[in-house]
């Protein structure tokens, strides 16, 4: 979420005249093509241009969301993994030692403090926080649809060298390869997702690539459950290798489905880009908004340098502290929750639903960490029935309340955010933010929780109170507000965002030139301002 304040303070400094004539220019054409329909006004203050909910954009994005699927279980089977006795004697045999032979009298919070497995972990994410970079230049100069087939080809080859790995180069080389794949495809999907949807459903259709990653990390633990009872200790390679199921799925999707009209025409393909926009909004009336991504894509190529111009959950029960059991039950209340953002992130808006889930990630993780601190020492873990099902429900409340907020609007947001100038870029950093800080926690977690113990819990919920005290006094709402009009009309009305994002009488400019069509005799055009 910080990344479209990043962007916004060192990348949306145009001057008066680009946003003044890119005003005019849009409510002129606007006005233009009202003879012909084509658009409403948008309860939020923009412009609802007229779309149908096609087949072919269900579809298109059911298949791009295929790439949170990948991701969610690659970020769910290594934990599952890493608990089978097996796997820890083959590439982690100091692991295996701590958690199997009592006599070493070893911390339950120090068990799996280790770094070579924590690397594991990470190497994930940090060779996506990498590929990040590179797939910013793809998805701007090669399109959404390419960039998608990249991660589908990274995320195939990183499972062949995972599933069949003899020893731990390969395997982390494996998870470097999976990496790169969640970079491209994390930086490809939301944007897709976000450019082919109409306005009034796009929050539900951006939020299929999260509902995907927690179907992916579900069938994950279901996957683990399963593969650890396999007798002769190759359970692991089966759940490694299974990933490449998602992985052939994004392929054939991203071979299947249209590029998005917005990259289209910012590569100058207007003709194609203009037959797509008719193909998947289901009606001739495209005339308004096809107007307005022409005028998007001349500001987007007034930007020479975009960049210059511009949780992962894993925290609770990584690797094996919970049982996979109740990773099942955590990635049940995961997926079910997701469903209910769906349903009303268009309904209520992104900022009720962040702001109610902090609270109740705040309060499940203090609870948790009392409970943890008075039951739980370095050589005692009998929690008793009775806590271990207050743990376990804290922890689903907990997982519930990221699932149907934090988690799909950390995505929904940024990648709705910017202008189609800095897009590409702006969703890199939204990708580099998240992997980066996702890496330092997988790198660092099990260590932190050896030294902070049930603290870890206290840690982590003061940042969830920070980050809810930053979406009330800084985060506007975005929803109902057309992508290509979120400047505008979102952060040039902030408070606070707004100081960057207008200079003199640009606001009054707007504020002037209006849609609406009354008062001026021009159409909703005053030419006289």
């Amino acid at each position: 979420l910080l990344s479209p304040i990043i962007s916004l303070l060192i990348g949306n400094r145009f001057s008066v005249e680009s946003r003044t004539l890119r005003v005019l220019r849009r409510q002129t054409a606007l006005s233009q093509a009202m003879a012909g329909g084509g658009f409403v006004s948008s309860s939020a203050g923009g412009t609802e241009f007229e779309a149908k909910i096609t087949p072919i954009v269900i579809m298109s994005c059911i298949m791009a969301a295929t790439g949170g699927l990948m991701f969610g279980y690659d970020v769910g089977v290594s934990g599952g993994v890493t608990s089978m006795p097996a796997f820890l004697e083959k590439f982690f045999p100091v692991v295996a030692r701590k958690t199997q032979d009592p006599t070493l009298n070893n911390s339950n919070y120090c068990k799996y403090d280790n770094q070579g497995l924590q690397l594991f972990t990470s190497s994930l994410y940090l060779a996506g926080l990498t590929a990040t970079f590179f797939a910013s230049y793809t998805t701007r100069t090669l399109g959404r649809r390419p960039t998608m087939l990249i991660a589908g080809l990274f995320f195939i080859a990183g499972v062949v060298l995972n599933a069949a790995a003899q020893d731990l180069a390969m395997l982390i080389v494996g998870r470097i390869l999976l990496g790169c794949g969640v970079g491209f495809a994390n930086q490809a999907v939301p944007l897709f997702l976000s450019e082919i949807a109409p306005t009034r459903i796009r929050g539900a259709l951006n939020i299929l690539f999260q509902l995907n990653v927690t179907i992916g990390i579900l069938f994950a633990n279901l996957i683990n459950y399963g593969t650890a009872k396999i007798k002769g200790g190759w359970g692991w390679r089966l759940s490694l290798g299974l990933a490449g199921v998602p992985a052939v799925l994004l392929t054939l999707g991203a071979l299947l489905v249209s590029e998005t009209p917005n990259s289209l025409i910012e590569r100058g393909r207007l003709d194609e880009g203009k037959a797509v926009l008719r193909k998947i909004r289901g009606t001739d009336k495209i005339e308004p908004e096809f107007l307005e991504l022409v005028e998007a894509s001349r500001i987007a190529k007034e930007v020479k340098h975009p960049f210059r111009n511009l949780l992962k959950r894993n925290t609770v029960g990584f690797g094996s502290d919970a049982s996979l059991y109740s990773a099942v039950i955590t990635g049940a209340v995961n997926v079910l929750s997701t469903v209910v953002s769906i349903y009303s992130v268009d309904r209520l808006g992104r900022r009720k639903l962040l702001l109610e889930a902090g609270v109740q990630m705040l309060l499940s993780q203090v609870v948790i960490a009392v409970v943890l601190g008075i039951k739980v020492t370095d050589h005692s873990d009998d929690l008793g029935k009775g806590f271990a099902v207050l743990v376990v429900i804290m922890v689903c409340t907990f997982v519930s309340a990221f699932a149907w907020s934090w988690g799909p609007l950390g995505w929904l947001i940024p990648s709705e955010t910017f202008p189609l100038e800095t897009r590409s870029a702006g969703q890199s950093v939204t990708v580099c933010v998240n992997l980066l800080f996702t890496f330092v926690i997988a790198q660092a977690f099990l260590s932190m929780l050896c030294h902070f113990k049930f603290g870890i819990f206290l840690f982590f919920s003061g940042w969830v109170a920070v980050m809810s005290v930053f979406v009330f006094f800084l985060v506007p709402e975005t929803k109902n507000v057309p992508i290509e009009e979120m400047t505008d009309k979102v952060w040039a009305q902030h408070w606070l965002w707004k100081r960057f994002v207008e200079e003199d009488g640009d606001v009054e400019m707007e504020g002037r030139v209006g849609v609406n069509g009354k008062g001026n005799g021009s159409n909703g055009v005053d030419y006289s301002s």
